[in-house]
């Protein structure tokens, strides 16, 4: 089943006041109608756009998440 929307959660504020704030989180919608939270990622270290994830299936948002964060890691 494929995503048809993304909602990004609100990005935490800057620090020292955004300390505790919860990290974004990616929220899909899928064809059926169901949504679901798929991750919450950290946005110092990778970013993403709701566009990239619309088509995915939940495994492959899923990969993208860790091809970045991979990326990040090596960087």
């Amino acid at each position: 089943m494929k995503i048809t929307q993304v909602l990004i959660t609100p990005m935490p504020r800057p620090m020292p006041e955004g300390m505790f704030d919860p990290m974004p989180e990616i929220v899909a919608t899928f064809e059926d109608g169901s949504r679901k939270t798929l991750f919450a990622f950290y946005p110092d270290e990778v970013s993403f756009r709701p566009s990239e994830f619309v088509g995915l299936t939940e495994q492959e948002a899923h990969t993208l998440y860790q091809q970045k964060d991979t990326a990040y890691l090596r960087s």
